[in-house]
């Protein structure tokens, strides 16, 4: 049966859902099976911000090359390539059982992963208009949620009965499925599915000749303060995919079977990121696309640093995870935001933009991992971490003051 417009979209989005909830699946995997890993391989604090860390560093080094591929390749080989990497990877640290070979295979388990969200935000620049575009990837991340949120209710219940190596087998199975759907169905462009008409106002097909405009991206101040932001804002965000399981039964003395309500960042940051999105492209109807932007970005880290400082106050255990549940959905809320500024600066160069951004992200993501064992093992708290966490925050609510999303790279 000959795909209309709307049908194509349809299935577009539900392999974008399917794609990013695998993803979180398989990242999550690791902070949920944290405790017993640490406890099994004889893994202290700061060893295990470096095995959280391998992956962050990974998975920066190959975000703007695979974002590059993306824009150049087209999303359907690319992301095909990426999803079947990590999934091996990721079925691969269920038999680890030393700590090097564990660090090395976060490694590459992060380097098969990166350019999945740049990959994408190629896919939503093809597909979709500039209207559209930050609903969208609000949409793509609020499966990112889901995807985190059902990694404690599945790998807990799998590792109680099974072991935690069970999970990491489960779900490397799953993202072979979704590559094998994915280079089947999607086409590189809407022209070559049958024959469907571009989006009013998408970009063009690949990127072949133009290359990404380095020098002016430096010195481009809207380009830096993502930059910078993204640093900031993911120092945070990488807590809850590496240490948020682990500060939980040792720092507020969770029992495994209360783990399950650590779901609850996830849930709202669902929500989150689909709300973020959808207010902020009504806000660029009314306001216009630079201060529509930056509204919603930066009141949501605010009140995110805001509560970070209420999470650290509070000793009990309910109200803990509520507080550091808002402050995800603070940073969630103003992601989507994020790749859709991406998209509007970047309009070709989406990929690469994204790439950028979110190889900025991961420093952030891979200070945030090392450096919370480091001052966990120092101060002998899980609560002081929390400080730098909430600066971060704060500076990146004012970095997204300085951003213009109205102005296209290059103009």
């Amino acid at each position: 049966m000959r795909e209309t417009p709307a049908t194509h979209r349809y299935r577009l989005i539900g392999l974008l859902v399917l794609l990013f909830t695998i993803t979180y699946l398989d990242r999550v995997c690791i902070s949920v099976a944290g405790p017993r890993m640490q406890a099994d391989l004889g893994i202290d604090p700061i060893h295990w911000g470096w095995v959280t860390g391998a992956f962050t560093l990974a998975y920066c080094l190959f975000e703007i090359p695979t974002g590059v591929l993306g824009d150049r390749l087209g999303p359907r080989r690319v992301l095909t390539r990426i999803v079947l990497w990590w999934s091996g990877f990721t079925a691969l640290t269920g038999a680890m059982t030393t700590y090097y070979p564990l660090l090395a295979v976060r490694f590459l388990f992060g380097a098969g992963e990166a350019g999945a969200f740049p990959t994408s935000s190629v896919v939503v620049a093809r597909c979709f208009p500039p209207s559209q575009r930050a609903t969208m990837s609000g949409v793509a991340l609020m499966a990112s949620q889901i995807g985190g949120a059902l990694s404690p209710l599945i790998v807990v219940p799998i590792q109680m009965r099974y072991g935690w190596r069970a999970s990491f087998f489960v779900f490397g199975a799953l993202g072979v499925v979704w590559a094998a759907v994915w280079y089947w169905w999607f086409r590189d462009t809407p022209a070559e599915k049958a024959g469907l008409p571009k989006p009013a106002d998408a970009t063009g097909a690949a990127s072949h000749g133009h290359a990404f405009p380095w020098r002016v991206a430096m010195r481009n101040r809207s380009v830096m303060s993502i930059v910078y932001l993204a640093i900031c804002y993911v120092y945070v965000y990488n807590f809850y995919q590496t240490w948020f399981h682990t500060f939980l039964v040792k720092g507020r003395g969770f029992s495994e079977d209360l783990l399950w309500l650590s779901a609850l960042p996830y849930i709202l940051g669902a929500c989150a990121n689909l709300a973020g999105g959808a207010v902020s492209d009504l806000l660029v109807r009314r306001l216009g696309l630079s201060r529509g932007r930056r509204i919603t970005g930066s009141a949501s880290l605010l009140l995110a640093g805001i509560f970070v400082l209420a999470a650290m106050a509070t000793k009990q255990q309910v109200m803990t995870v509520v507080f550091l549940s808002l402050v995800y959905a603070g940073i969630a809320f103003q992601q989507s935001v994020v790749f859709g500024v991406c998209i509007d600066i970047g309009r070709n160069h989406a990929g690469a933009m994204t790439g950028l951004m979110n190889t900025s992200a991961q420093l952030g993501g891979l200070l945030g991992s090392v450096l919370y064992g480091y001052i966990v093992q120092s101060s002998g708290s899980y609560d002081a971490p929390f400080i730098p966490m909430a600066g971060a925050l704060f500076l990146g609510a004012i970095l997204w003051t300085r951003i213009d999303a109205a102005t296209e790279l290059g103009m």
